[in-house]
Formats: C-alpha cells, sequence, structure tokens
C-alpha cells in the first residue's frame, strides 16, 4: 500500500502536471483579447478635429476587433482629465485615449500634471498627421516665406502673429518659426482659433498658423494667402503650397499628429495587436479618403516608431518653451 508520504508525492505530482498543461495552453491561462467592449477616451468635448478621426477609426476597429469600440468624450482642464482616467485605468485592454500631440507640450508647458506622458502612459499607434498652413493677410508685402523673414528682420517687433491663445498649436509653432527664421515675432493671443482668424482678415495681426481646413476656404476666396504648409512634403489638399523646408527654412519641419495610447503595462501582445487593427483600419480606402479630406495623412506607426516621435517632439518644444520664456496663463 502506498504510505501517506506516497499518496501528498503522487497529488503533488498530478497537480504540477496539471498546472503544466495549463501554461502549455494560453488560452486557459488568458482570456482572449478582446473579450469585451473597447472604450476610446477622447479628452476633448465632441466637434473640432479629434473627435471624428476618433470616431471614423472606432467605427472600423469595431468590425477588425468583434467588440463594440465606443468613444467617450471626457473634457476639461484642457484635456488633463480625461487624459488621467486612462493613465490610472487597468491595464487590461478595454480602455484607450486618443490624443494629440500638445501631449507633448504638457510636460514643458504644465508645471503640474496629474500623470506622467512618457511613465503613465504606453504608445499604440500614431495613426495620421497633418501639416500646419501658414497663412498671411493679403495686405502683407510677402509673397512667399523668405519675403515673410526678411520683412520682418527689417521691422523688428512689428511683425505679429495671433493663435487660440497662450500655449496653443499655434502658439508654440509660431513661436518656433521666429527662432528658427532668427527674427523678432510678436505673439498676440486670442480666445480661440475663430477670433485670430478673424484678426487676421482685419489686419490685426500678419500671420498665422491654421490647420488646412480652418483656412482653405478663405484662401480659395482670396480672403487670406498662404505662403506654405510646416509639414516634410506637401499637403494632398494644397499640392501647389509649398513647404516651408522648400522656401526659406530648409531644415524646418512640424506636425500635428492625433494618436492612441493606453494605460502603462499594457500586455505586450495587445498593444501589438490594436497597432496591428489601426494600420489595417486606416489602409481602408473609405477611411483613408475621409482622412485626407480632413487635411490629415494616415499613417499607423507602430509602438516603438510612435514613441520615439513622442519624445523627439517632447523635447523639441521644452527647448522652444524655454528659449521663448513660455509660461501658462
Amino acid at each position: 500500500m502506498m504510505g501517506i508520504l506516497g499518496r501528498r508525492q503522487a497529488v503533488r505530482l498530478v497537480a504540477a502536471g496539471i498546472g503544466a498543461a495549463a501554461l502549455a495552453r494560453p488560452g486557459l491561462a488568458q482570456p482572449r483579447w478582446p473579450d469585451r467592449p473597447i472604450r476610446i477616451v477622447v479628452p476633448y468635448p465632441p466637434g473640432g478635429s479629434t473627435d471624428p478621426v476618433a470616431r471614423l477609426l472606432a467605427q472600423d476597429l469595431q468590425t477588425r476587433l468583434g467588440q463594440p469600440v465606443v468613444v467617450e468624450n471626457r473634457a476639461g482642464a484642457a484635456g488633463s482629465i480625461g487624459t488621467e482616467s486612462v493613465a490610472r485605468a487597468a491595464p487590461d485592454g478595454s480602455t484607450f485615449l486618443f490624443h494629440t500631440s500638445v501631449l507633448a507640450t504638457e510636460p514643458s508647458f504644465k508645471q503640474s500634471l496629474p500623470y506622467n506622458v512618457l511613465t503613465d502612459l504606453v504608445p499604440v499607434s500614431l495613426v495620421v498627421t497633418g501639416p500646419y498652413l501658414l497663412v498671411v493677410n493679403p495686405t502683407l508685402p510677402a509673397r512667399n516665406v523668405g519675403e515673410l523673414i526678411a520683412f520682418a528682420r527689417a521691422n523688428p517687433g512689428r511683425v505679429n502673429f495671433g493663435s487660440a491663445g497662450t500655449g496653443s498649436s499655434g502658439h508654440l509653432i509660431g513661436e518656433l518659426f521666429a527662432l528658427r527664421a532668427g527674427a523678432q515675432m510678436v505673439h498676440v493671443p486670442y480666445r480661440g482659433g475663430g477670433p485670430s482668424v478673424t484678426a487676421l482678415m482685419q489686419n490685426e495681426i500678419q500671420f498665422i498658423f491654421d490647420t488646412i481646413p480652418g483656412s482653405r476656404g478663405l484662401v480659395e476666396e482670396g480672403r487670406l494667402r498662404a505662403l506654405a504648409v510646416t509639414g516634410r512634403e506637401r499637403a494632398p489638399l494644397l499640392p501647389n503650397v509649398p513647404t516651408i523646408a522648400e522656401s526659406g527654412l530648409p531644415d524646418f519641419s512640424n506636425e500635428f499628429w492625433l494618436a492612441l495610447l493606453a494605460p502603462a503595462r499594457l500586455p505586450a501582445e495587445i498593444q501589438t495587436r490594436m497597432a496591428d487593427a489601426v494600420r489595417g483600419a486606416i489602409a481602408e480606402p473609405g477611411l483613408r479618403d475621409r482622412l485626407l479630406a480632413l487635411g490629415m495623412v494616415p499613417r499607423g506607426l507602430p509602438p516603438q516608431e510612435f514613441e520615439a516621435v513622442l519624445r523627439r517632439d517632447i523635447a523639441e518644444w521644452r527647448e522652444v518653451i524655454t528659449r521663448a520664456n513660455i509660461r501658462a496663463e
């Protein structure tokens, strides 16, 4: 007969065998992802440019992933409330963040954030990029970037550019432009993008950096003049408008981006699968054409490449914000 010790050893061996079998079959150890609805948090109100892209993407992802994909707007504190909610969420693949390149300016511009962009969030996919459009009042005696720079250098402190407010994208890229051009230009903040465009048309200011959809119609009507786009290549919607790099500042390039992130410690296999799903979605002709019509270029950069862009942009904006002595109001 088997003794007590023998029986105990046999039980242990059986248990170990069961455990090994479970480990050998990952489907038993970990549930298939996604196994529940997915929530994409947009940290801004409905409307604008971020929300529509998130919703277009969600529609396609829902089909690809076989689970409902819901966009939730959690606005407040210039995007910080929604971002923090994702940073504090469980890293189980059920919650994602759809944010803008503003995320790269926050570490330098905001003195205290309730999250760390690089350690509390993990990059998933840089979905789209888009250039800014440099537009001037038609009465300005500058028909290209080189002439604008020359005019600003000849009139230090007398060339004003507007933006939607201190620390906005238009403000920061205007400061970057002034620094690279080596010219003294004065920033004039407004309460929103609309008022800055109105001020430009009324010749209160001389130029702004706007989104292409924001100013394209006014350019076509002749009420504003487009000098250049800020991207590395010409914009599909405005193929006759040169880049800043090819028309005055050879090394200048800056674009906004919209991207998907998740809570830190998201399992790598979920991160990869979601990135693959995004890349497949924006490759679809229907979605791709709709994004291009919004002035955006589909990218679908994988996590590692997106992280490199994020770190580069954080460093670049830190330099601009420091050199221009920009402080939150």
